[in-house]
């Protein structure tokens, strides 16, 4: 699969995979624009605390669902989960646009957050097994980033639902909670065409399977006049079925054989999560409490900043696979923390207005999409097979656990503090800024002391999967899987063979 060239297959796991992303942005976009007409009486009537745990909440929703789903996608397969968890998403969001009272706007914001953590677990590891090897930094951040693409259908859809002239503000942002919902209901078909993972079915005794599949998408590529050049088998490695490793025996190798990767994957992670999730979830409250921007005017300054985290990893998605993963990542999270820092100085002494500071944000913010992008990439790439999913899912929860939950709980209690009326004290958001921009750095340079050189390098030469051992075939040996994975197929006990390392192993200090 790695050596394979770009491909119409390849465009349908982008689209009917990446959708996930999408529909995260019109979420999280829909939910922060709301909040401030929560606030607001003739709706729920929440205070600026209610809307910061209702965040926290749907994080939440999303740590459990990861940690969940996650477990299941190494289990039953990458294919069924992300069906399944596009549904509990779908069913959640509905449900939400229904809510009467806070309780039952927190408890339907939690079973939307279980459907996209699910999600990320399932998808990024589907991904990342099915694109190929040169292509896969570009493809994993550019699909991240349409994370901003659904921002922007959101912010549109507020600056028409929040509108008063248009919908009665009671209803406006219900309607708003259906666009999701609409979109994942309209790509769910597109999944079912989409396959199981070859390199999953060759650890689960598929090998027939993964073979009938990876002759499928090479025909594909072969009936429009591509060449495949056939794969050297010296570099083979033996993969046999073995037990499901559960979430203790992914924690016990995380610290016996990849430490230094585990805290790799563990500062990009909470970083970019806590700045992200501090800012945007209390976006609008910013917007209205200290610029006087209201309703679905937000949309207006939301719009241009998800323009600018959209154009981040799409512009500079191609630099992770030609100048590598890690001088761009320890670049775009060290740089973005020192434009933070300023912004917030700048915020504290008075000297922005509402464009000034979201021109400012979309600056930032185009650097730190692709940072943040960088980090599900890093900890979807560097950890075995056998534990991809449980691994994404593993540093996924902590991450919003740590920068998720907190944060969005922590920065609405910020702005209450900066009291009502005319003079606000700045100070504690401020602080908050300061913290994030702290955070950021840190994670920065852990990349560039721990880093994994990744770009363009097969999965099993990042890190081999557990229950592989190198064999050597003769030149003639492999089956046609080997044209599609890299890999001969011994039809003995469900084994499957893979291949390795097809231009050379990624390096760092811990056990490959």
């Amino acid at each position: 699969m790695d050596r394979l060239p770009w491909s119409k297959f390849h465009w349908r796991v982008v689209i009917a995979l990446g959708i996930t992303w999408v529909l995260d942005g019109i979420e999280i976009t829909v939910a922060g624009a709301i909040g401030e007409r929560l606030t607001e009486e003739g709706t729920l009537h929440f205070t600026a605390g209610q809307i910061g745990l209702a965040a926290s909440i749907y994080l939440l929703g999303e740590v459990v669902g990861a940690l969940y789903f996650g477990r299941l996608a190494d289990k039953l397969g990458r294919r069924k989960l992300f069906i399944i968890t596009l549904g509990v998403y779908l069913i959640g969001n509905l449900l939400t646009a229904f809510s009467f009272n806070f309780l039952f706007f927190i408890a339907t914001r939690f079973i939307a957050g279980l459907g996209i953590g699910g999600e990320y677990a399932a998808i990024n590891s589907a991904i990342d097994e099915l694109i190929p090897a040169d292509y896969r930094g570009r493809v994993d951040l550019a699909i991240n980033g349409t994370y901003w693409l659904g921002a922007m259908i959101g912010a549109a859809a507020n600056i028409a639902f929040l509108n008063p002239d248009l919908f009665d503000v009671n209803l406006g942002w219900r309607l708003g909670l259906l666009i999701g919902p609409l979109i994942g209901i309209a790509v769910w078909g597109l999944r079912r065409h989409i396959p199981e993972s070859p390199r999953w079915l060759l650890t689960h005794g598929q090998s027939e399977e993964a073979e009938r599949i990876v002759d499928g998408i090479e025909g594909d590529i072969k009936a429009g006049g591509v060449t495949l050049a056939p794969v050297d088998p010296s570099d083979a490695l033996l993969v046999e079925q073995r037990e499901e490793p559960g979430y203790k025996t992914l924690a016990q190798l995380i610290v016996r054989e990849y430490p230094s990767r585990a805290f790799l994957g563990f500062m990009l992670m909470v970083t970019q999560s806590f700045l992200y999730n501090a800012i945007f979830f209390t976006f609008a409250l910013i917007l209205g409490k200290f610029y006087g921007i209201s309703g679905g005017a937000v949309g207006y300054f939301i719009f241009p900043f998800a323009v600018g985290n959209l154009l981040g990893p799409l512009l500079l998605g191609k630099l992770f696979d030609t100048v590598g993963r890690r001088i761009m990542i320890g670049s775009t999270y060290c740089s973005s923390a020192i434009l933070l820092f300023i912004t917030g100085w700048l915020f504290k002494n008075g000297s922005l207005n509402a464009t000034t500071q979201t021109i400012l944000w979309c600056v930032i913010f185009f650097i730190a999409s692709a940072a943040a992008s960088s980090a599900y990439l890093t900890v979807s790439e560097i950890f075995p097979l056998e534990v991809r999913a449980k691994a994404i899912s593993l540093f996924f929860a902590v991450s919003q656990f740590f920068g998720g939950v907190i944060a969005p709980f922590l920065f609405g209690k910020l702005i209450d503090a900066a009291g009502t009326g005319d003079v606000l004290d700045r100070d504690p958001l401020f602080w908050g800024y300061t913290i994030g921009a702290v955070l950021m750095f840190l994670g920065g340079l852990t990349a560039f002391i721990y880093g994994v050189n990744a770009e363009r390098q097969s999965l099993e030469s990042i890190a081999k999967p557990l229950s592989a051992r190198h064999v050597a075939m003769a030149s003639g040996g492999a089956s046609r899987l080997t044209g599609g994975l890299g890999a001969g197929v011994r039809r003995d006990h469900g084994a499957g063979v893979l291949r390795a390392g097809p231009k050379g192993d990624a390096t760092d200090g811990d056990t490959k």
